[in-house]
């Protein structure tokens, strides 16, 4: 994580500053010389709502998808569990998803790739008085997007993009993620870092854990919550960070069952 540190300050430091309407130069289709190349030996963290989209464009529950094409790297100075695409075992190290035509889930690609060339930072000196979050160009030797003659704006490429639902549910992530719990030495014992994990992460199997368990009865739910999160993950995901700011940071976002806990409480001393 002190890499990403060091990247962090080296962008706020010394990288040009892009607003919405600031322009740039770029273009990526199968006729630039460097095609796919940016889609190999690369790190692409993924945010929850990457997870989603991808996994439900495979078809496949999201243990599966994370066994099968994610990583999870452990550093003492993480604070929180974070997940990485895992690239294939060959001598480039691709994307699983490149082929010779491009993305194969071009529309549910995260938001990493869809971002590129623009970077997004935010100053992390709250003291600072430009401290407005801004947007930068990634420029690699490797990239020839950059000859092209398309012009865009900032705000164009970003709805060209499609990341504002992206960006909606990453701030939503941000909660979370940068609690103010978090600030300074604090970290989450590990049973909090695996609820972390299912939560932002495993959603399937959450889904399973309030549904399948006696949550619903430790907790007041609205029903047309639970509807909904039967079978919407965004829905279940937006759920979800309420239970974990109630259950990670204390936050009074859910309400106990005070009468299914005492009867809990009574049938558990009844047996010992």
């Amino acid at each position: 994580m002190d890499e990403i540190d060091n990247l962090k300050k080296t962008i706020l430091n010394e990288y040009p500053r892009l607003h919405a309407r600031d322009k740039f130069k770029f273009a990526c289709h199968p006729g630039v010389e460097c095609f796919n190349e940016c889609c190999s030996d690369v790190n692409i963290f993924l945010t929850p709502y990457d997870i989603i989209r991808m996994k439900n464009r495979l078809g496949i529950d999201s243990r599966e998808f994370l066994k099968k094409y994610t990583l999870t790297p452990i550093e003492k100075s993480q604070k929180h569990p974070v997940v990485m695409m895992k690239m294939t075992e060959d001598e480039k190290k691709r994307c699983h998803f490149v082929t010779e035509e491009g993305c194969s889930i071009y529309s549910d690609r995260p938001w990493p790739c869809r971002m590129y060339p623009l970077g997004f930072a935010s100053p992390s000196d709250k003291n600072k008085k430009d401290e407005d979050e801004f947007y930068f160009l990634m420029k690699e030797d490797v990239c020839k997007g950059f000859e092209e003659d398309r012009e865009w704006t900032v705000e164009d490429w970003m709805n060209d993009q499609e990341v504002r639902e992206y960006n909606e549910l990453g701030e939503l992530f941000k909660e979370v993620s940068l609690h103010p719990y978090l600030e300074g030495a604090r970290e989450l014992p590990p049973e909090k870092m695996e609820m972390f994990y299912l939560v932002c992460y495993d959603i399937d199997t959450f889904r399973r854990f309030v549904l399948e368990s006696s949550f619903l009865d430790r907790f007041e739910v609205e029903k047309d919550i639970i509807d909904k999160i039967r079978e919407d993950d965004v829905e279940l995901f937006k759920f979800g960070i309420r239970w974990l700011k109630f259950s990670l940071y204390g936050e009074p976002t859910m309400k106990i069952n005070q009468q299914a806990t005492d009867k809990i409480k009574g049938e558990t001393k009844k047996q010992a």
